[in-house]
């Protein structure tokens, strides 16, 4: 199964757009779409774990200790942090050739950072 993922309420949504052009298929909710807006970081990693999405952000401050605390208890789908300085085209691409490129398996409890 591809990975689907859901982006937290500080993501650019001009990626989660630009991917959606770029590829119609991809499961990639926005954060109003997913219900993340204004809701605490442990809790979109619950909602996330909840509905099997890989949580997609650029909070490098805060996300990963909140990931590295989830993930001592429970399984997550996985994080992805990417980088505010990485051009939105790029991290377009990068995003995609994950989706097309990986398994949801592969990326249980593991986090990741763009550009790698």
């Amino acid at each position: 199964m591809r990975p689907r993922f859901l982006a937290d309420a500080d993501f650019n949504h001009k990626i989660v757009v630009g991917l959606r052009r770029r590829e119609p298929s991809i499961d990639f909710l926005g954060a109003r779409d997913g219900n993340v807006i204004a809701v605490s970081d442990p809790t979109v990693l619950e909602i996330a774990s909840e509905i099997g999405r890989i949580v997609v952000s650029h909070d490098r401050k805060t996300m990963p200790a909140h990931f590295a605390r989830f993930t001592q208890d429970r399984s997550s789908p996985g994080m992805i942090i990417v980088s505010q300085d990485l051009d939105i085209g790029n991290a377009i691409e990068d995003l995609l050739l994950i989706w097309a490129a990986t398994g949801a398996e592969e990326w249980r409890d593991r986090i990741q950072y763009l550009p790698v």
